[in-house]
Parts: structure tokens; sequence; C-alpha cells
């Protein structure tokens, strides 16, 4: 679920922090730069790791803050694709059951991917796993807040940084684009074992 990725990064250090160790300003300045944000096609940056590498520092003229070429390793969420992870539901809608992790909520189970037969109730906002035995059919409501485990089957990145400028006319003809999440993951609960934690515990 979490990698170690090694990355390279120009550090500045504005001068009223001289007085401090190098590498605490560094590493200050890059959990500022990178935590809690998505590096495209890298995954969710968490928090630094170490720091492997130090190049020369350079001021530059007109500028009193130090440059430092970093070399360090980074902290990241990137589940593997078939990695089995779990989280909590965070609500239901007909695209399908919208994940949690708590740190990360664009995890998406679609319609087809849940346990079969499933339908939506849309008085109840739910999805229901229409559950056969030989007594007959029970509903099993995929509730908000429960706990589920499920498999991840797909990724998807989007290059969320700007295009550059618009022209007011253009900018107002234009529809507002509809904001997508710069990381995405989509998961499967269509095996044994996998669904709402409270399904298999008596199993």
């Amino acid at each position: 679920m979490f990698v170690l990725v090694e990355m390279v990064d120009t550090v500045r250090i504005p001068p009223w922090q001289f007085d401090r160790k190098l590498n605490d300003s560094i590493a200050e300045e890059l959990n500022k730069k990178l935590a809690n944000k998505v590096v495209y096609n890298v995954g969710l940056c968490i928090c630094l790791f170490d720091i492997t590498r130090l190049e020369d520092s350079y001021v530059f003229p007109g500028d009193g803050a130090s440059h430092t070429k970093v070399h360090f390793r980074y902290v990241v969420f990137h589940p593997f694709l078939d990695e089995i992870l779990i989280g909590k539901i965070k609500g239901c809608s007909p695209e399908g059951v919208h994940v949690s992790l708590g740190f990360f909520d664009d995890i998406l189970i679609p319609p087809e991917s849940l346990q079969q037969p499933a339908k939506f109730d849309e008085a109840e906002q739910v999805w229901v796993w229409e559950y056969e035995t030989e007594e007959g059919a029970h509903d099993l409501y995929m509730d908000t807040g429960e706990d589920i485990r499920f498999r991840v089957v797909d990724e998807s990145f989007v290059d969320t940084s700007p295009t550059g400028p618009r022209s007011a006319e253009a900018a107002a003809s234009e529809e507002q684009p509809r904001k997508e999440a710069p990381y995405s993951l989509v998961g499967s609960i269509i095996e044994p074992g996998l669904g709402l934690l409270s399904w298999w515990t008596n199993s």
C-alpha cells in the first residue's frame, strides 16, 4: 500500500532559517511542498522518509536564500493492482459504492464489481446485495460507515496542472468543467471474502 519513491528536487531555504541545521530546514520545506499532494503517475505523498544526498548550495544574485539540490526518499500511497485493502463506506450513489481509507477518499466500487445480484435502493441511497440462501433471498445493505474489504483493480491519474490563462470571453462561454480527482482507485468485491467485514464474521 505504501512505497518508498526516490526523488530529486531543488529546495529553497530563506535566510531567516540559516541558524537551523540544513537537513532540518530541508525536511520541513519538502514536507510543506509534498505532504498530502498527488504526484502524477507516482501517488499520494505522505511524508519524508530520509535524505540520501545533498549537493552544493548556491545563493543567486538578488535572492538571499540558499538553493540546494536534494536527493531523498518519500513515503507514497500507491497500492499495487490486486492488493486487498480495508476501508469505510463513505456513501453510495448510482455510480457505485464510494470508499474512504481515512487519508484517501477517491475510491469507487462500480455496480458491476459488487457482489451479484446487487441493486441500488433509491429510497435509502444504498447498494444492496440480494444474497440467496436455501431459505430464500436476504437483502444485505451496504450502509455508510461500515468497514469494507475490497481488491484494487484499476487506478487513474489525471494531470490537473494549470494549462495557461484563457481569455475572459472563452472562460465565460465555456461550462465549468467537473473537478476531477488527480488520483483515484477502482475496487471490486465480486469474490468470496470481500465486501462488508460483517458479512463474513460468522463464516
